[in-house]
């Protein structure tokens, strides 16, 4: 028996669904049935009640959760005081973030805390802030880099402030509201033209709803899953966006999008970005001293900005 079908029957228990746990382990939906199968069989028993439609737990497989939490427990302590004999140690640290902080702030100091630890090895899953948040929730992840904390209690996460981020409109370079002016445009003729913006529990979408109720006025016409699908509708097209600024001067220097100022509107949205950790797992050393780094790095930021 592998301790990982131990792990997997946990996290089932959480999601409560096969195809929703195989989709974010990334793994097929009949290798989570294999494992709970197997479990079954070395046990002798019914896990999973599959007579109905509703996922359902039986008493043998709540007893075994007890048990499988105590075990996978006892295994990583284990493990940990194991590693004292080695004479190499590799840990993986898995960080679940949304694209700005992902792409834009946290590799920076993901590279240089791996150069100080080589035997440190990094899995960057780039999700958007709410399934980034579910990460940390449902144990699939160390850390998180997030935009916004969607329907979440801020005060149930430690974090850490990285960044500050503005929100702009964009439209493509060659688009009619940029016939008579470089870039300062009318909201009334903003809202002429369809609009793209990102899926629900985007952190960006979540800011936008929030402090910019205009939104309301646009003639919202798309949804899409990432910037980059954005950034090409945009580019070739009459459709209008709105954009993290760190994302769009990029694209914007690449000469695929133009940024738009809207007159009246200084300031569209403007928020904060942020590293969380859970507050009730307890990280192994090399875990809490990334931890560390990043919020000596951030302090290190704030006083360098403020001089």
């Amino acid at each position: 028996m592998q301790i990982e079908y131990l792990r997997n029957f946990i996290k089932l228990v959480n999601y409560k669904s096969f195809s929703e746990l195989a989709r974010d382990l990334q793994i097929s939906q009949s290798t989570i049935s294999h494992q709970i199968s197997q479990l079954e069989k070395n046990f002798g028993v019914t896990l999973i009640n599959r007579s109905t439609k509703k996922f359902e737990i039986t008493e043998a497989g709540k007893t075994l959760l007890d048990y499988s939490q105590k075990i996978i427990d006892l295994f990583d302590s284990c493990v940990i005081v194991l590693e004292e004999y080695g004479s190499v140690k590799f840990e993986e640290i898995v960080i679940s973030a949304s694209t700005t902080p992902g792409s834009h702030i946290l590799p920076r100091y993901i590279a240089e805390f791996r150069d100080k630890n080589p035997n440190v090895n990094f899995k960057i899953k780039i999700n958007n802030s709410l399934k980034s948040i579910e990460n940390i929730v449902k144990d699939l992840a160390d850390f998180a880099g997030i935009g916004s904390f969607i329907n979440y209690n801020k005060d149930d996460f430690d974090f850490i402030k990285i960044g500050e981020d503005q929100l702009k409109f964009i439209c493509s370079p060659n688009h009619k509201l940029l016939e008579n002016t470089k870039s300062l445009v009318n909201f009334a003729d903003l809202v002429k033209f369809p609009f793209v913006w990102r899926e629900k529990g985007s952190g960006m979408r979540n800011a936008f709803e929030r402090q910019f109720p205009d939104y309301k006025k646009l003639k919202i016409k798309l949804e899409m899953n990432d910037n980059d699908s954005i950034i090409s509708a945009v580019s070739e097209s009459k459709y209008i966006s709105i954009m993290s600024e760190m994302i769009a001067i990029n694209a914007e220097k690449a000469g695929l999008i133009k940024i738009l100022e809207i007159i009246g509107f200084p300031q569209i949205v403007k928020r904060d970005l942020f590293f969380i950790k859970s507050k009730n797992r307890e990280l192994s050393e090399l875990k809490t001293s990334f931890w560390e780094y990043i919020k000596k790095k951030m302090k290190i930021t704030r006083v360098s900005s403020s001089i």
